[in-house]
């Protein structure tokens, strides 16, 4: 089981910045893959940055240059430094994190936070 907690969100003007954080906990030795996605009104939850177990990292186009995703593994939080925000960037943030468990057979899952909502506006 793996618990993750997003902060971070609020409403902040075009051209402004923010960091979200995901604080994840339990079985934390599990996660492969940690990542954010977003959803705005009327859209589908698309990602938004992600990162592995390894180190590597992935962005969506619409995002890069200005999101910034990392961690820091001994608190077991990973960020989001949000610049350059535009009015498009409104949204709920969702942290994810993958698991997989390798026991007798191999199990995957996926575990989600509660959002935080990311308003930029003037």
């Amino acid at each position: 089981q793996v618990q993750l907690v997003e902060s971070g969100g609020g409403l902040v003007q075009p051209g402004g910045s923010l960091r979200l954080s995901c604080a994840a906990s339990g079985s934390t030795f599990s996660i492969n893959i940690m990542g954010w996605y977003r959803q705005a009104p009327g859209n589908t939850r698309e990602l938004v940055a992600a990162m592995s177990s390894a180190g590597s990292t992935n962005y969506a186009n619409s995002v890069k240059g200005r999101f910034t995703i990392s961690r820091d593994n001994a608190k077991n939080t990973m960020y989001l430094q949000m610049n350059s925000l535009k009015p498009e960037d409104t949204a709920v943030y969702y942290c994810n994190a993958h698991t997989i468990v390798v026991h007798t057979t191999i199990q995957e899952k996926d575990y989600w936070g509660q959002g935080t909502q990311v308003t930029v506006s003037s």
